[in-house]
């Protein structure tokens, strides 16, 4: 297994995030795996760059690409790019110990409310990790890295809105994390307004059932109550609103101020409770002040190096390999012996446990396309001498120990390394 950083767990170790500690137990499974006197972890290796593809053809009978979606998408409209403006990708990597986000260092600290655009999870991890509170039980615990902790420690922000373009019933977030983010302690959750959700007699899938139920328990009307209790932080959905501009701040140079918004409707009105439902852009505008923005609309994989020389058509709008069930494909035939597994597979969708039952499916069909089958090919053994820089498992096992050591001197789990040369010398 040839992997870019010295380090495994890919997304478990830096996307997962650090007070959902339960989701992390895959890890456990994938220990089991590497103990196999058959697996051979490589890790500190950048594929396309210190070694090309060709290579690993010309010496493994197989290749399976799971390298996932690397780069976030952008929104494409004025000021994106101005200071406060963060990708969600970049923040979850910061506070998980990234080490390309390392130095990340967002300001949490010039206003109150943050935007965030996008709904699904990923967006729903930012706004808890923004409003939770370091001081929370357990939290401090975690593997978030004490640079995160500081810095929320000493963030100003109490207002977290989360936009999306469709309604309550089209957004990609799952009830489990709807109901974490209601359930916040010491938050206060803007009710859903009722006219967004359907009636009683409306037939649904199970998914939109259950989400219209968890928000029904907190609807309200357009009208606000002014009389509701007041809370130390907020947090609340704005949905049928598109973004059109991000606009800077006449007081402070090159940085947010608001957020400019038209409001959607559906393409037909009976589609509004449809999962798929589409819509569009109306006259209507409005604008949410903001000096801090986080960017959550989807990853998207891009083609490694050389790919074209094995016959791949990386697919660069979808983000994906064509294949068929895992098996690459160049037209409509298989490339024999190249196989994909996860989102460069099937695009960035599902949880961790869809990705793992999507790399089963595939391993199944390389396991199918091997059989009775004997390898005259020398792999790692052939390509080592290329990769004196490459790092095994027994390397990870002391960063591990490491990470551990300084954990425990924090009170903690552990204390994720950041930087790369801080690993490979704790393993020279």
């Amino acid at each position: 297994m040839y992997e870019q950083l010295p380090v495994p767990f890919g997304l478990v170790r830096f996307g997962v995030a650090p007070d959902h500690p339960e989701v992390k137990n895959c890890q456990d499974r994938f220990k089991g795996i590497a103990e196999s006197p058959n697996f051979n972890f490589i890790g500190n290796v950048s594929v396309g760059a210190d070694i090309s593809l060709p290579d690993l053809r010309d010496n493994y009978d197989m290749i399976l690409f799971a390298y996932g979606a690397s780069k976030d998408r952008e929104l494409g409209i004025p000021g994106e790019h101005l200071t406060g403006i963060y990708s969600a990708r970049a923040f979850v990597g910061w506070y998980n110990g990234l080490p390309e986000y390392a130095g990340l260092s967002p300001n949490l600290r010039s206003g109150e409310t943050a935007v965030i655009i996008g709904q699904g999870n990923v967006a729903l991890d930012v706004a808890r990790i923004l409003l939770s509170g370091v001081d929370r039980p357990g939290f401090r615990n975690t593997d978030i890295t004490e640079q995160a902790l500081h810095e929320l420690s000493r963030s100003t922000i109490k207002n977290v809105r989360i936009v999306g373009r469709r309604g309550p019933l089209q957004a990609s977030y799952t009830i489990k994390e709807v109901r974490e983010l209601i359930q916040l302690a010491g938050a206060g959750f803007e009710a859903v307004d009722s006219n967004l959700l359907p009636g009683p007699d409306t037939k649904l899938p199970r998914a939109q059932k259950r989400i219209t139920d968890l928000f029904k328990k907190h609807a309200t009307s357009t009208k606000r109550d002014s009389t509701a209790p007041k809370w130390p932080w907020t947090v609340g959905f704005d949905f049928l609103s598109a973004p059109q501009a991000f606009i800077g701040s006449r007081d402070v140079q090159n940085h947010l101020s608001a957020i400019s918004f038209a409001r959607t409707a559906f393409t037909e009105e009976k589609t509004a409770f449809d999962p798929v439902a589409r819509v569009k852009n109306t006259e209507q505008v409005f604008s949410i002040s903001a000096s801090t923005a986080f960017r959550s609309i989807g990853y998207k994989a891009e083609p490694l190096p050389d790919m074209e020389s094995l016959g791949i058509r990386f697919d660069n709008k979808a983000g994906t390999i064509p294949n068929l069930g895992g098996r690459i494909l160049n037209g409509d035939k298989h490339i024999p012996g190249l196989y994909c597994a996860g989102w460069v597979k099937r695009g960035p969708t599902g949880v961790i446990a869809t990705t793992m039952e999507d790399g089963f499916a595939t391993a199944e069909l390389i396991a199918e396309d091997c059989a009775g089958k004997t390898s005259t090919k020398h792999g790692w053994d052939a390509v080592k001498s290329q990769l004196p820089h490459a790092t095994n498992w027994q390397d990870w096992l002391k960063i591990d120990a490491a990470e551990r050591e300084k954990g425990k001197m924090l009170g903690k789990e552990r204390e994720k390394i950041q930087s790369i040369t801080e690993m490979l010398n704790i393993i020279r």
